[in-house]
């Protein structure tokens, strides 16, 4: 009666794993990006610990403050680059080469089955490929990099089942705003979300890691969509190793089921200041914008500029309009497909593969007082710059907006 993280567990532990359990875990892969390898290495060598438990295994990208933005960050980023030698680490994804959660999948480290750990809480974005992604802290991921182990409390599963088709201008990060706008930011807290029905079936891969990276917005330890042949073709080629997919049992217990019709889904809008303060796009009165971004680790995927690109060919934004793919691969693929000489035409600024202003850090940060419209994953105060308010949106919704300069109904134009 497993559910899927329960058999994850149980083959990383060596011994058979259930809900509320204390293991210790193999871990599969380790990532540790700019911002948290800096206290991760730092405990590491506090911990008097000289090689890492195995070079291959550990993925180091460059995505939150790049290029460096201040002195003290190039000097940090350098100290990491030296340290990433000294190691032999050969996963190494320096500036520009893309956001950690996109790294991972793109270069086959997400893999069904496999307990993938990230110093970052949007490492449940793995959960796409069937495999149990999830964040830890810098320490955590220290004793890591020394041990390849981890002790974990094996959480319990809910059941989200989605059903039905989307319809026009509607897409995955609107079904995913509409579940944690009904289950609350904390409806989940240390469960995993395992995500079922036709809807999620017919999600591209991209949709699925859309929808897996906002699992912790509602609590959850992951977010997981069983394999299957999406997955597979996604997959191949690319896989760093073998895999052996995982299925919950059909009689696996879940701590609660929750049901969706996606049928009527309108186009949804997170307002200030929490995630889950969600509404139909319908309700949402007018409201002036300064800036739109699309982006992030949850939508800056290929599917989401070719989306922003079909809205704004031909117009004119009318607010200042920021556009960062997820990675280097992603602009390669913009540029020839002529999705970023639309976008550029349109007035858009278009910047270098990585987080941006997501976390506050740079590359469009925004004003006391400014209103941004955004298809990142968080809102919360002072998240893009200290007194700003941002709306988070999916890039159908970001686009439209950015012609109109007020949150627009992407079915409107």
């Amino acid at each position: 009666m497993s559910t899927i993280s329960e058999q994850i567990f149980s083959r990383a532990s060596g011994k058979k794993a259930k809900a509320n359990d204390f293991v210790i875990a193999d871990v599969d892969f380790a990532m540790a990006h700019d911002g948290t390898s800096v206290l991760a290495v730092r405990a590491f060598r506090e911990m008097e610990e000289e090689k890492v438990w195995n070079p291959e295994r550990i993925v180091i990208p460059f995505d939150h403050l790049t290029p460096a933005n201040t002195d003290t960050t190039a000097t940090l980023q350098q100290d990491i680059r030296r340290w990433i030698k000294n190691q032999g680490i050969k996963n190494f994804y320096d500036i520009g080469e893309g956001i950690c959660h996109q790294l991972l999948p793109e270069n086959g480290f997400a893999l069904p089955g496999k307990l993938v750990v990230g110093a970052d809480s949007h490492s449940c974005t793995y959960g796409a490929f069937g495999a149990f992604g999830t964040g830890v802290g810098a320490t955590d991921m220290a004793e890591i990099f020394a041990s390849g182990k981890l002790w974990f409390k094996v959480p319990e599963s809910i059941k989200i089942t989605a059903e039905g088709k989307f319809n026009n201008a509607v897409s995955a990060k609107d079904l995913i705003l509409k579940i944690i706008g009904t289950l609350g930011v904390a409806g989940a807290t240390y469960k995993a979300a395992e995500f079922y029905g036709s809807t999620i079936d017919s999600l591209s891969m991209s949709g699925r890691m859309t929808i897996c990276n906002m699992a912790i917005e509602m609590g959850a330890k992951t977010g997981i969509v069983p394999p299957d042949k999406t997955t597979f073709d996604f997959l191949e080629g690319i896989a760093a190793q073998r895999y052996e997919p995982v299925y919950a049992d059909e009689d696996a217990l879940y701590s609660k089921e929750y049901n969706f019709d996606t049928t009527e889904l309108e186009p949804q809008i997170a307002s200030p200041h929490q995630v889950d303060n969600v509404h139909d796009i319908s309700d949402i009165k007018t409201t002036k914008l300064d800036q739109a971004f699309i982006g992030t680790c949850t939508n800056g995927r290929l599917e989401d500029l070719e989306v922003a690109a079909s809205i704004l060919k031909g117009e004119k934004v009318s607010i200042r309009t920021i556009v960062i793919p997820a990675s280097r691969n992603v602009l390669i693929e913009a540029v020839r497909k002529g999705i970023i000489e639309t976008l550029l035409e349109a007035g858009v600024t278009v910047g270098s593969p990585g987080c941006g202003p997501c976390l506050g850090g740079h590359m469009g940060v925004i004003g006391k007082d400014e209103v941004c419209i955004s298809t990142a994953n968080r809102n919360f105060k002072g998240r893009m710059g200290t007194g700003g308010y941002i709306y988070l949106a999916s890039p159908a919704t970001a686009a439209a907006s950015a012609l109109t300069g007020e949150i627009t109904d992407p079915r409107e134009i």
